[in-house]
C-alpha cells in the first residue's frame, strides 16, 4: 500500500509538470458565449449526422466535416444568433463524396479539417486515411457538388508506408488556409514514431509537424514542429492520448491551436481541451527532417489562452465533448470576432457522446 501511495504522488507531481495550467491573455483574450447540443438521432437526406470533425465558416453558411470513412460527406448549415447567444442549428444539404473515386482506393476519406475557398467555390479536405490498412493521409480539393478535383504531395515519411511510421488515427487532423492565401496549413493529431512518443501523464517530448502545402505547385513547402502539452487526468482505465484536433492562422506565423486530451474511466467527463496561442515565427524548418529525435531545431512557442474546464459548470449537458473542428465564424455586434467549434461524436461509439456547438468571442490585443 504505501509503495502504491508513493507511485500515485510520484505521477501526480509528474503531471503538474506534463501540462500547461494558467491561461496566459497578453495578447489574446477568449470569452465563453454560449453552447448548443444537436438533438440526438437526427437524419439528413438519409445520413446520421454525426462523427463531425471540422467547420468552416463563410457568407453565413457552416460546413461541417463528418469522418465516416465508408459514408463521406459534408454538411450545410445554419447558426442563428441572437444577443451572442446560439439561437438554432439547422442542417440541411448534404455534399457526397464518391467513395469510388480511384484517388481514395490509396487514401482512404477518413476526413478531418475543412475548409471552403469564397473565391473558387473549391472546398479543401483533410483526410487521415487508415495506416493500418496501408492508406495514406491526404490533403485534396472537391467541387461544391463533391467531384474530387486534386491533391497535393505529401512528403514520404508521412505515407502508410513510410520509415517514420505515422500512427494510425494521428496523421492528417487540424487544416488552416494560410493568412497570405498562398497554401494550406496541415497539422498531425499525434508524432509520428520515430520522431517522439505519444503524451503520457508525465513530461515527455512529443513533438508534432505543422507543413505548409502550396497552392500554386501543390507541394509541401514549409514546416515547423509543435509540441503537445502531457495527459491531465491520470486515466483510470489505462487508456489516454492528447493530440492536436484544428489549428487557424490568424496572423503571418500565428495560429490558434485546438488540442483536445481523453482520459479513459471517467464517462462523459474523459475530455481535456484548451486552446493555445502559438508563434511560430521564429522556428527552424523541418521539412527535410527525416527523425526529430536526431536533429536540433527550434519549436513554435506556445502559450493556453483558454481552458475549457472553466467553463464547464455553464455548458447545457455539463459535459465538455470531443471537440475537433474550430472556426471563425461572423463578427459579433459588438465588433469582435466568434469562434465556433464542434463535437465529434464519434455516433456514441464509446458510450454517451454528444454533438456539441461552442461559441466564443475572441479579442485581439496587438
Amino acid at each position: 500500500m504505501k509503495k502504491l501511495s508513493l507511485l500515485v504522488i510520484s505521477v501526480i507531481l509528474f503531471s503538474g509538470c506534463a501540462t500547461t495550467r494558467k491561461p496566459d491573455n497578453r495578447n489574446l483574450k477568449i470569452t465563453y458565449l454560449d453552447d448548443f447540443v444537436l438533438e440526438q438521432g437526427l437524419e439528413i437526406d438519409g445520413t446520421k449526422v454525426g462523427g463531425l470533425s471540422g467547420i468552416d465558416y463563410y457568407d453565413n453558411t457552416y460546413f461541417l466535416v463528418a469522418d465516416q470513412p465508408s459514408n463521406p460527406r459534408i454538411y450545410k448549415a445554419k447558426i442563428s444568433l441572437v444577443n451572442r447567444s446560439i439561437d438554432t442549428v439547422i442542417l440541411s444539404e448534404v455534399i457526397r463524396l464518391d467513395k469510388e473515386e480511384a484517388f481514395f482506393q490509396e487514401s482512404t476519406p477518413d476526413l478531418e479539417g475543412i475548409r471552403f475557398n469564397g473565391e473558387t467555390g473549391e472546398i479543401a479536405l483533410s483526410s487521415e486515411g487508415s495506416i493500418q490498412n496501408g492508406k495514406d493521409p491526404s490533403l485534396f480539393h472537391i467541387s461544391s457538388e463533391g467531384e474530387f478535383l486534386f491533391h497535393y504531395e505529401i512528403p514520404e515519411y508521412f505515407k502508410a508506408t513510410g520509415e517514420q511510421k505515422p500512427r494510425n488515427n494521428g496523421v492528417f487532423e487540424g487544416l488552416a488556409e494560410s493568412v497570405d492565401k498562398t497554401g494550406y496549413w496541415v497539422a498531425m493529431e499525434l508524432p509520428l514514431e520515430k520522431d517522439g512518443p505519444k503524451p503520457k501523464i508525465y513530461p515527455t517530448n512529443s513533438p508534432v509537424r505543422f507543413t505548409k502545402f502550396s497552392k500554386e505547385n501543390r507541394k509541401a513547402e514549409r514546416q515547423f514542429a509543435y509540441k503537445l502539452d502531457g495527459i491531465s487526468k491520470i486515466p483510470i482505465n489505462w487508456f489516454a492520448v492528447n493530440g492536436v484536433t484544428e489549428i487557424l492562422e490568424y496572423a503571418e506565423d500565428k495560429f490558434l491551436v485546438l488540442e483536445r486530451a481523453y482520459s479513459a474511466g471517467y464517462g462523459s467527463h474523459g475530455n481535456t481541451v484548451k486552446i493555445f496561442e502559438v508563434d511560430a515565427s521564429k522556428t527552424t524548418n523541418t521539412l527535410n527532417f527525416e527523425n526529430l529525435k536526431k536533429e536540433d531545431y527550434t519549436p513554435a512557442v506556445k502559450r493556453l489562452i483558454f481552458d475549457f474546464k472553466s467553463v464547464k459548470d455553464f455548458l447545457g449537458e455539463g459535459i465538455i465533448d470531443n471537440l475537433e473542428g474550430m472556426a471563425f465564424g461572423p463578427v459579433l455586434p459588438n465588433g469582435k470576432q466568434s469562434l465556433v467549434l464542434v463535437s465529434d461524436d464519434n455516433f456514441s461509439s464509446f458510450g454517451h457522446q454528444i454533438t456539441q456547438f461552442i461559441l466564443l468571442e475572441i479579442a485581439f490585443k496587438n
